[in-house]
């Protein structure tokens, strides 16, 4: 089967790089415009299911893109919701840099290993409920870059960008990376915005720390 991981659009936390995580942030109107878009691009293929965190910004993105390429509401999985980054949800860039400077550990924030124990099994799990079919899976940045990094740990990635896409077949029981920034994605550069890691600073001290 073929499974579709998408960043959901941007949010106002995103514009202002303050780390959200599992807090729930709404789409701002790029974000909606995001997902129109990146509706538009996936409607040139055929489409079995979509399934979304329940996170409002990854449910409306997913909405949306639904209603582009012809499937019923999206179903929500817990699973796959965003990375907890703890006591530095809801901070800024500055603020990250004041309470938690260098190595200094984040209280009760969830690790990559951890989110790879987490939203691997779920994938997992969808791929066995539609063997030989198409899955667009609407996810978050943290939760897509621990994927990848599990599934292709010899390379490294580029930007996950709010409405990016990435796809993975799954076959004998395990994923394998297709395309990072799927082909499809490319038309859709002129609204991408920073990746993940720009607008999250622990997500990009966690990369800095890997290389």
């Amino acid at each position: 089967m073929l499974l579709y991981l998408v960043r959901h659009g941007e949010t106002d936390w995103n514009l202002t790089h303050r780390i959200q995580g599992s807090t729930d942030v709404p789409l701002n109107d790029t974000g909606r415009q995001q997902a129109r878009t990146t509706g538009r691009l996936l409607a040139r293929r055929q489409w079995d299911a979509i399934i979304a965190s329940p996170l409002s910004r990854a449910v409306e993105t997913a909405s949306i893109i639904a209603e582009e390429v012809g499937l019923p509401t999206p179903t929500t999985l817990d699973a796959i919701v965003e990375r907890n980054y703890g006591e530095a949800e809801g901070l800024s860039d500055p603020e990250i840099r004041e309470r938690f400077p260098d190595e200094t550990p984040v209280p009760g924030r969830e690790s990559r290993e951890e989110v790879v124990a987490r939203v691997m099994p779920a994938l997992m799990g969808i791929a066995e409920e539609h063997p030989g079919e198409s899955v667009l899976v609407v996810s978050h940045g943290g939760v897509i870059r621990s994927i990848l990094n599990a599934v292709d740990p010899d390379n490294r990635h580029g930007l996950i960008t709010n409405g990016s896409i990435h796809s993975f077949s799954h076959e004998h029981g395990s994923f394998a990376l297709i395309a990072f920034d799927d082909p499809i994605e490319v038309e859709s550069l002129g609204l991408a915005t920073e990746d993940i890691e720009a607008q999250n600073a622990v997500e990009r001290r966690d990369s800095a720390a890997s290389r």
